[in-house]
């Protein structure tokens, strides 16, 4: 069966069920009022885009999909989980803890079905490596959707997985994922706000679940993106209009990039432009506006640093990011993208006497 050829984005028909979070009071609270039109400001009106919603995945185009996948394995230590390869595109996963996640993609023959959205990745990669687009996981989509569109953001009509969809529950239960994405992109890079249905707990799914998100490198989480573009403001700004508020100037040296985070959910969104000559000039020179590179979150930094090490024989910095203490793995040109691994806070047992 052919699926994603009526989807606006590439990667997203394939995306993968994820546990059912619990939703913050606030927000339930809000899905309750808004239906009944309670006066909302203009300022409140997209708050929910924030309040709901977090950095779910990002689309990686490899050069093939044994490749890519080789080199977030061997090189990276990721566990890399099987995809499916419909019209000649086909994608695997690195799966997270926390349920972000990657997804690669790669092209398995001449002339293969692509949706819109795949097009348009290519077509900025122009054949190559690299990542154009990202999707925000929200839980209330709907009510998010109707918001952005009276802001005028021009968002699509929402699009939904096939009841025959082969990893989803079957026609009886709801869709596996629902999304929309946008007429006209708000932002410099290509972005989408996906759902998930939640699935039946099965042994099978529990021991995929265990087995897909334990990574040799101790991955736990994509804690953020990093946008690049020449306008790094105008990303800022639309992000304000869509609700992500707050946020602090942000300088990365090791890339010579300079500009803004915001907040998405406990996740981080970098809107970055080169601050002089560097990585990121470069990249913008040859590539124009993309996703330079992504954050993990680690739980062993030394193993993940010396097993990056040992995958591309060189010595890597440590270094003191906006994310604590880091090191940047040096896959610029082998994926298009940079990834930055940093170290999560250590959660302490109280003590003795703190018990008591």
């Amino acid at each position: 069966m052919r699926r994603r050829q009526f989807l606006p984005l590439a990667g997203v028909a394939h995306a993968g069920a994820i546990e059912k979070r619990t939703m913050r009071s606030a927000i339930l609270l809000f899905a309750l009022i808004w239906p009944l039109g309670f006066g909302q400001s203009a300022a409140s009106a997209t708050e929910p885009s924030a309040e709901t919603s977090s950095l779910d995945h990002i689309l990686l185009w490899g050069r093939n999909i044994d490749q890519v996948t080789a080199i977030l394995a061997v090189k990276l230590g990721f566990q890399v989980r099987p995809g499916r390869n419909p019209g000649g595109v086909a994608n695997r996963y690195v799966r997270m803890s926390d349920g972000s996640y990657l997804e690669l993609e790669s092209i398995t023959r001449p002339n293969p079905d692509m949706d819109p959205g795949m097009r348009a990745d290519q077509a900025m990669l122009r054949g190559g490596v690299g990542s154009r687009t990202f999707g925000l996981r929200s839980s209330a989509l709907d009510q998010v959707r109707i918001l952005l569109q009276r802001d005028g953001l021009s968002p699509t009509a929402i699009f939904s997985a096939s009841p025959m969809d082969p990893d989803g529950g079957g026609p009886s239960r709801p869709p596996r994922w629902r999304l929309f994405a946008f007429e006209r992109p708000p932002l410099s890079s290509n972005l989408f706000f996906i759902d998930y249905a939640s699935v039946d707990v099965t042994p099978a799914r529990m021991a995929d679940n265990e087995i897909a998100r334990t990574h040799p490198n101790s991955a736990r989480e994509l804690s953020a993106v990093w946008l690049l573009s020449s306008n790094a403001d105008a990303d800022r700004k639309q992000f304000q209009r869509m609700g992500f508020t707050g946020g602090a100037p942000v300088r990365i040296p090791q890339i010579s990039a300079q500009g803004y985070w915001v907040p998405a959910g406990l996740k981080r969104i970098f809107v970055l432009q080169p601050d002089g000559p560097g990585l990121a000039a470069d990249a913008l020179r040859k590539g124009g506006p993309q996703v330079l590179g992504i954050s993990i979150g680690v739980a062993d930094f030394d193993r993940a640093k010396r097993w990056v090490e040992r995958g591309y024989e060189k010595d890597l910095a440590r270094y003191q990011g906006s994310l604590g203490d880091s090191f940047l793995a040096p896959t610029q040109d082998d994926l298009g993208l940079l990834i930055e691994f940093h170290a999560l806070p250590t959660i302490t047992a109280p003590s003795a006497s703190a018990k008591r």
